[in-house]
């Protein structure tokens, strides 16, 4: 396979490129993700109907390392231990150790500190209820939902709906995280990062890749190996990268016409990394999480929250209105936009863009859509299976554009072919 490092594939001159990317389980800030999402599992486990909201820190330093836990969990049965979900959560992801990053093992090489309150009163009122109509929204705010078409042009990736430039970068990063728990290449450490250039022709189709980015966790000792020589270091480190990492997530299909491959372009990214050389915090990779850029986002982060939270449930709604109007032929391209009032059933608005791709116009598009769906938070959580303790899972890798599996996971992402149906009815 060619490939070109610090070079570019000639442009034409009509060419135009999108840049997505993603970060791997091991980032500072996905790792405050993960432990975020942790709780709100062990609190759903607990207690289907426990509300949860609860923010994340981690930041690694010469002497320890610091997590901190702050929020509101409200639930019927005892609290799980914070401290211990955090600790494991961490040491799963990787960080078992103080030379990379942080050793979430050792209580005197990382320390916990946990402040977690209820949930107020006056939020409570506003969520509860008996039935669809009673059950409000838990905050106000605005979330899309996206999905395209790009994906459906080859095998490997189809059934997705998703920006392209996304799901590459997504999948290159769940490939480094994969390659760390299975340590199938044991100089690998837990941080990293992808980017991915694509890019499109004169209709606004997905051509090729044009440029893929990594930046990769690699163990300090590394250059030993090569008579203490960081420019070999370097050389095997983007071989190997390219060839397991980069050529194994991106379908052949995408590179047929050569890329430029960028690896740790500083020359180095060695121990210690992770928390130590950037602090994490929950909800900072929220277009990491969605759509890459390509589909707007409401600024609500997902992580963390329970699905009374409209900011998490209702953006995974919308992601699957989204993907069905686009499974069901109405349009290559479809946007969706909800608002909520906090303690209302109802979305005030809903919103539909096509961006022209539509075999009909917007608004008959809404109201086929108002129609076969149901936006009220309840019907949501419901339809989805919300209160599932499913979200562990979707704290890296992103939430959208992955195969839902048997065991529930990603139920947001899996088509109904009766609502298809209902959808494509007097489509002429």
């Amino acid at each position: 396979m060619k490939f070109y490092e610090g070079g570019a594939p000639p442009l034409s001159i009509m060419t135009t490129l999108f840049t997505s990317e993603s970060v791997s389980a091991g980032h500072p800030d996905k790792v405050c993700d993960a432990i975020s999402d942790a709780i709100v599992d062990a609190c759903l486990r607990i207690d289907p109907k426990s509300r949860v909201a609860v923010e994340t820190m981690v930041k690694g330093k010469s002497d320890k390392a610091v997590i901190i836990l702050a929020g509101e969990v409200s639930l019927s049965g005892n609290p799980p231990s914070y401290e211990q979900i955090a600790r494991e959560t961490a040491v799963n992801i990787g960080y078992n150790s103080h030379e990379i990053g942080m050793d979430a093992t050792n209580s005197d090489l990382c320390e916990v500190q946990v402040h977690i309150t209820t949930q107020s009163p006056n939020i409570s009122q506003g969520v509860d209820g008996n039935s669809d109509d009673d059950v409000g929204a838990g905050d106000q705010g605005m979330m899309f939902g996206y999905a395209c078409t790009e994906t459906e042009a080859e095998e490997e990736l189809r059934g997705r709906f998703f920006p392209l430039p996304a799901a590459l970068a997504q999948r290159i990063c769940r490939r480094l995280d994969m390659i760390v728990q299975t340590n199938e290449i044991p100089w690998i450490r837990p941080d990293g990062k992808s980017q991915v250039t694509v890019e499109y022709d004169n209709s606004g189709n997905p051509s090729h890749v044009h440029t893929v980015v990594v930046a990769a966790q690699h163990d300090s000792k590394l250059k030993e190996k090569f008579d203490g020589s960081e420019e070999l270091e370097h050389q095997f480190v983007t071989e190997e990268i390219r060839k397991h990492v980069v050529e194994h997530a991106i379908p052949s299909h995408w590179l047929r016409n050569g890329y430029r491959l960028v690896v740790n372009g500083t020359g180095r990214f060695a121990d210690p990394g992770g928390p130590y050389s950037d602090a994490g915090i929950t909800g900072r990779k929220i277009v990491v999480d969605t759509y890459g850029g390509m589909g707007r986002h409401g600024g609500g982060a997902f992580s963390g929250k329970d699905p009374t939270k409209v900011d998490r449930s209702a953006a995974y709604y919308s992601r699957w209105v989204a993907k069905h109007v686009v499974a069901a032929g109405l349009a290559t391209r479809c946007e969706i936009q909800l608002a909520y009032v906090i303690g209302e059933s109802q979305p005030v608005s809903l919103h539909v863009n096509s961006f022209t791709t539509g075999i009909v116009g917007d608004k008959e598009i809404e109201e086929k859509i108002r129609k076969v769906f149901d936006f009220r938070p309840s019907a949501i959580v419901r339809e989805l299976k919300l209160r599932n303790p499913r979200y562990s899972i979707t704290a890296s890798g992103g939430h959208f554009g992955r195969p839902p599996s048997e065991d529930g996971d990603f139920e947001w992402e899996r088509l109904d072919e009766s609502r298809l149906s209902d959808l494509r009815l007097n489509q002429n």
